[in-house]
């Protein structure tokens, strides 16, 4: 299908993260460091939507246990923790963004 719009760059004057919907996908579109990055939303750990996380310093850190995850590439870069346990960690899926005449689009196929 190709990239498609999901929000426009003046809607990132206010905000630094977005929940959008594309195919039945949840996606993170975030704002780090003047340009816009889209992973999954849903972590992978017990599905925690990451867009109820905190976004620092370009980390996003899942509301539920802390899973914490790059929010440019999906990596991840702290594993999920419930009292002194550690969890297994999965990367999210990311996708390719491009800005267009003040319009985001995000391609959801072309992971």
């Amino acid at each position: 299908m190709g990239f498609q719009k999901v929000a426009e760059v003046q809607e990132f004057e206010r905000i630094e993260k977005k929940l959008v919907e594309l195919e039945d996908k949840k996606i993170l579109l975030t704002k780090v460091d003047n340009a816009y990055y889209a992973i999954s939303n849903k972590c992978p750990h017990m599905g925690g939507s990451l867009y109820k996380g905190t976004l620092e310093d370009g980390v996003i850190t899942c509301p539920r246990h802390g899973a914490k995850y790059d929010a440019k590439t999906g990596k991840g870069v702290g594993k999920p923790k419930i009292l002194f346990w550690e969890f297994k960690m999965e990367n999210e899926p990311s996708y390719s963004v491009k800005v267009q005449d003040g319009e985001i689009l995000i391609d959801i196929n072309g992971e």
